[in-house]
């Protein structure tokens, strides 16, 4: 089996480490008929693309950028930071077999049966390798005395996703339906646009994660792009909190989990799913050499390639305009 992993320890970069292992990937899918390596080495490509063909990015970005645009006006009072990134080559490898691993879950967990090899295919759909972030922050000299300065954020994001769709779809983009049912969304967002969001803010994960997300349709670029709204709070929480510990701890206790049920040998896309995932979570980043990646350990990293933190694409930061008066 071939992996990630064997392709780190080269000093090579993100680009020829990608190059080289989708087409080994390919080449050992075709010669074992191997349909999901095949998938997976496309899904490799699809990340080639963004890193070397990304013109379409900058496109991309300034219609994005129009939005911060208009906050900056409709919103002067408010911090906020946008921020755009394409997904790292190894939390993408993560998603990859995660979803295998769900989806094969699942759907033994369901059926008693394991799905066939079309039925895995066309379930690997990823539609957040381009990612947005916008995080707000009302400055604690506009809140008034008495009212609830985190209650304020909720109305103003809100408010501020509400408006996001149409003006976005002015500009090319179609919002996607989030298959989420309505009723696991705020009423704060209007009736039209909640089949879109997935609202984990009113119903945050077990872990305590909160944001908005939105899935668009480039129609210039021909890809999806996820958005993501959350307060400053819950940024904190995702980023440097207990959000973003306990994720990591519980995907290796799920993924074992998932291993007890399903024993090494029943399923051969499970076992090879489960093996990658396993050696991606416990690699030792401080060992790995990519060109532009230097990690001492796995909490102090310096990554200039994309390969563990993702690729930066749009860093643009509005500080409130008024720091001494309350808003009217």
């Amino acid at each position: 089996m071939i992996s990630l992993n064997q392709y780190l320890f080269s000093g090579d970069t993100v680009l020829k480490i990608l190059h080289q292992y989708s087409a080994d990937l390919k080449k050992s899918a075709i010669h074992a008929h191997h349909p999901i390596d095949l998938a997976h080495s496309n899904f490799l490509i699809q990340i080639i693309e963004l890193l070397e063909h990304n013109d379409f990015l900058s496109l991309q970005s300034q219609r994005i950028k129009e939005f911060y645009k208009y906050m900056t006006h409709e919103y002067p009072f408010l911090a906020f930071t946008f921020k755009g990134r394409i997904k790292s080559l190894i939390r993408a490898e993560e998603k990859f077999n995660g979803y295998v691993l769900e989806y094969i879950y699942e759907y033994y967990k369901t059926n008693g049966r394991f799905p066939s090899e079309a039925e895995i295919k066309s379930n690997l759909i990823f539609r957040d390798l381009i990612a947005y972030r916008i995080v707000i922050s009302l400055p604690r000299c506009h809140i008034a005395v008495g009212e609830s300065g985190h209650e304020q954020e909720l109305i103003y994001l809100y408010e501020i996703a509400d408006t996001l769709p149409e003006f976005l779809e002015e500009r090319g983009f179609t919002a996607e339906l989030s298959g989420f049912p309505d009723k696991t969304v705020s009423e704060q967002l209007s009736e039209n646009n909640r089949a879109y969001y997935r609202d984990y803010v009113a119903h945050p994960r077990p872990s305590g994660y909160q944001s908005l997300h939105i899935t668009f349709y480039d129609n210039h670029a021909r890809c999806f792009t996820e958005v993501q709204l959350r307060t400053k709070e819950m940024d904190d929480l995702a980023e440097i909190g207990e959000a973003n510990h306990f994720g990591y701890e519980k995907q290796q206790e799920e993924s074992r989990s998932k291993r007890d049920i399903i024993p090494k040998g029943q399923c051969l896309y499970f076992d090879e799913a489960y093996e990658r995932l396993t050696m991606l979570q416990g690699l030792d980043l401080s060992t790995v050499d990519v060109n532009m990646f230097k990690a001492y350990n796995n909490q102090l990293i310096n990554d200039g390639c994309g390969l563990f933190r993702g690729r930066q694409i749009l860093p643009f930061e509005h500080l409130s305009r008024f720091q001494n008066d309350l808003i009217d």
